[in-house]
């Protein structure tokens, strides 16, 4: 099989798009530039379509590698005949290729070996032939001073047929495909721990019984988890009246002595060796799949935080609320320069109102403030209202936004690189400011794992988990483009081309150099080659250029091709621009080049017509109600508004201007049946919601959008 029918076969794409993937890839071009600028070659393949190319190209690289170390192990050991090579070089599945090796295994000394070292698989495979009268009288015949007696000889050549079992390649297929159909996930608890306080949040899994091809990925993961901690048993098995009499059937070819010493051996091969291993295999899948689900949840989550809608360029207060310590106020100009920062205590124990609403009076009139954003931590509704309150010479709109991981934020490397002359508090709400004006240009220097938006992210694989957020992160940058004068060093990293190092040249020469007047000047820093150019400049904007082509998404390849155009119809590139009715009278076909077919041009011809448009909408004020401060304000019947701040795949929380949010059961979002909650809401979606129970003992709030 070549790697184009393996991919072919794992992603269902055409021949002829997978093959010109291959090579744009092969060529050094990123996924978000092929994506973006090589639509013809790829038939218009999206980045997750790229990505999943990349992948299974990367999966058929391993098997072959895997390969590769399978027949050289085997052929070290003289073993390897035409017909074992022949069947590893035909196998593309990893389960199938692990079967093949597993006779020829190195391996800790087992039962059938120490048999085989006393001479007892000549009995064995007398005994497999099934052409035995009286067992004790053939095994009379291999008795030795390493085997004294019948019964030794006969158990010694049960273990050897017992691991000849465990190493049939069509048993262990057969009953792999038996346990993906039929095993249950069944668990206990482990009573010395069930009365910790700590175990009761998984006391439903106390005694759990499910098929595991049914148990939804979350739950699944809180099961794995439980029994990490040690609260519960777990184990995935199948009736043995489903696998047994199956392996009977397929090994057993005689009646009498022989069919049952064969039918106990294959008990015993099943008990010892088959079931732990294949139950172990399937808990595993299942454990990947769960992973890739809880992986895409995260990944759609991160997706829609970075892509939330920005305030944009204003002059903003930030306030980080507290009660004893007070609350951190900073001044941020246009571009998220610190102006001025300071605490205000407006709650008790201080209390001192007054004088914290001249403060603000005064920050706001002396720096010109459009906007105040609040974190949503401690004491924020008390300052929201607070804030609300306050008679401004000014209209000043009143925003309250996510804090999650600004702490982590303010104690990173990349803050006190930022600002090394202030403390984690000042720096704390500095991010809270930014993440109202531009969520994805502060995001991006925090851990996504911090930001608060996952589902079970510690428990799933970490290296998966790290490259599907890198991904992810590289997918929202590009799509809105970034600013090449204002951009820090984190959100340049993820640009096309880019990464840390070469965003750090960038911010070096900026600094020596002073502003960029236009992309062609990135040539001139240092390293960036040809190729890099190449892949980051059409998604790196210059605002107010000579060329206004510079800042817009069309790449410096097509600027010739622009002019044409313009030159074309008679008018001046500048005028073509934003000219909806010169760009409508544009015929493609006259322009097009082997670089730049129909979809290429379509998207240039659109992006002519709105250049530089920021694909998120504008941030939006948002009013809790203001009778709800704290769950002891909620009563069951309540209709509220709320902010979706996180989404599984049970469902999605919602925040309702409390510290607690609210949980909407799948089953609650509409009154049809959906599987995906993500048909319904969206991350920082604005809802109604209906308070429907709550737990006062756990704090938990069970909501419904079913009004």
């Amino acid at each position: 099989m070549t790697n184009i029918q393996f991919i072919k076969s794992k992603t269902q794409l055409t021949e002829k798009s997978i093959e010109n993937t291959l090579l744009l890839l092969a060529e050094g071009c990123t996924i978000p530039f092929i994506a973006r600028y090589r639509k013809d070659h790829t038939q218009n393949l999206d980045e997750v379509a790229i990505e999943q190319i990349a992948k299974a190209q990367s999966e058929y690289d391993n098997i072959l590698k895997r390969k590769e170390t399978i027949l050289s192990s085997i052929e070290e050991q003289g073993k390897l005949t035409d017909d074992l090579r022949k069947r590893i070089e035909d196998s593309f599945e990893l389960n199938e290729l692990e079967d093949l090796y597993l006779p020829y295994k190195k391996k800790r000394k087992t039962k059938a070996d120490v048999a085989k070292e006393k001479g007892l698989e000549p009995l064995a495979k007398q005994i497999m032939s099934q052409r035995v009268n009286n067992l004790e009288l053939l095994a009379a015949k291999y008795l030795s001073d390493k085997v004294t007696t019948e019964e030794e000889a006969l158990q010694g050549a049960s273990d050897i047929i017992a691991e000849w079992i465990n190493e049939n390649t069509y048993v262990r297929r057969s009953l792999r495909r038996i346990f993906q159909r039929k095993a249950a996930v069944i668990t206990e608890v482990q009573k010395d721990k069930a009365n910790e306080e700590e175990a009761q949040k998984y006391e439903q899994y106390f005694e759990w019984d499910e098929p595991l091809s049914k148990a939804p990925s979350h739950r699944l993961l809180a099961m794995l988890r439980a029994e990490k901690e040690g609260f519960i048993k777990m184990k995935v098995q199948v009736a043995p009246e489903d696998t047994l009499p199956f392996i009977e059937d397929n090994l057993i070819k005689s009646e009498g002595e022989t069919a049952n010493f064969l039918r106990k051996t294959i008990k015993d091969s099943y008990k010892r060796l088959l079931e732990p291993s294949i139950s172990n295999e399937i808990l595993q899948e299942a454990k990947n799949k769960a992973d890739e689900k809880a992986i895409s949840v995260f990944s759609e989550n991160l997706s829609q935080l970075l892509l939330a809608s920005p305030l944009g360029e204003k002059r903003i207060i930030a306030i980080d609320p507290g009660y004893r310590t007070g609350c951190k106020v900073v001044c941020l100009d246009e571009k998220g320069d610190l102006l001025q920062h300071d605490v205000i205590y407006p709650h008790p124990p201080q209390q001192n109102t007054a004088e914290a609403a001249k403060k603000l009076q005064t920050m706001v009139s002396k720096h010109a403030i459009e906007a105040i954003s609040i974190g949503n931590g401690t004491a924020s509704r008390e300052t929201e209202s607070f804030v609300k309150n306050i008679r401004f010479a000014t209209p000043v709109d009143v925003f309250v936004v996510s804090e999650a991981g600004a702490s982590v934020y303010s104690a990173s490397k990349i803050a006190r690189d930022e600002f090394p002359d202030y403390d984690v508090t000042v720096r704390g709400a500095v991010s809270i400011g930014r993440r109202l004006a531009d969520p994805l240009a502060e995001l991006v220097k925090i851990d996504p794992k911090s930001i608060g938006v996952g589902q079970y992210q510690h428990d799933v694989n970490q290296s998966l988990l790290k490259d599907e957020l890198d991904a992810t992160v590289i997918r929202c940058v590009n799509k809105v483009g970034v600013n090449l004068n204002t951009a820090s060093k984190s959100l340049l990293s993820y640009v096309s081309g880019i990464g840390e190092k070469m965003a750090e040249n960038i911010v070096n020469y900026r600094s020596t150099n002073g502003a960029f007047n236009k992309r062609e000047e990135l040539k001139k820093v240092p390293r960036l080659g040809d190729k890099v150019y190449q892949q980051a400049v059409a998604f790196l904007r210059v605002h107010n250029p000579k060329n206004p082509l510079d800042n817009s998404a069309v790449h410096p390849e097509a600027y010739p091709i622009v002019k044409q155009m313009a030159k074309d119809i008679g008018i001046s590139v500048e005028k073509l621009i934003a000219n909806k009715q010169a760009i409508a009278n544009i015929n493609i076909k006259n322009y097009q080049t082997d670089t730049a077919g129909e979809l290429y041009l379509k998207d240039v011809l659109k992006e002519l017509e709105k250049p530089g448009l920021d694909p998120r909408e504008k941030a939006k004020v948002f009013e809790f109600d203001p009778n709800v401060k704290t769950f002891d304000d909620l009563r069951e019947g309540m209709i509220l508004n709320g902010i979706v701040n996180n989404i599984t795949a049970f469902g999605c929380f919602v925040d309702i201007g409390i510290k607690e949010s609210g949980l909407v059961h799948i089953s609650q979002l509409k009154d049809d049946y959906i599987t995906d909650v993500n048909e319904v809401v969206k991350l920082h979606q604005q809802v109604q919601v209906k308070v429907v129970a709550l737990d006062s003992v756990r704090k938990r709030i069970s909501l419904s959008m079913i009004i």
